[in-house]
């Protein structure tokens, strides 16, 4: 019973890390693949690096999409685009 009373902290704290880091990353990481698999063309997206602009062919083989912008059309993977800033911009 005293060997358990002292593994006691260990076990609060690995608790605390999964509730507050590992869980919400995990949570995180599912909403971002979900997104991206119900990308279409069309949609207007934001890229990791700011760059705006509108799908306009996605390679589901590759994994990689074409942007086009003001300045033409660019091809980019599709892991990095934006989540969160395309969710807001589609507001």
């Amino acid at each position: 019973m005293e060997s358990l009373y002292q593994m006691l902290p260990f076990i609060l704290m690995f608790l605390v890390i999964y509730l507050f880091m590992i869980r919400p990353q995990i949570t995180k990481a599912n909403n971002k693949k979900k997104f991206l698999i119900n990308l279409k063309i069309g949609d207007r997206v934001v890229m990791e690096s700011g760059m705006h602009g509108r799908i306009n062919h996605i390679n589901k083989k590759e994994g990689t999409c074409i942007i086009e912008t003001t300045a033409g059309k660019l091809k980019f993977n599709k892991t990095m685009i934006s989540m969160d800033a395309s969710n807001e911009l589609n507001k």
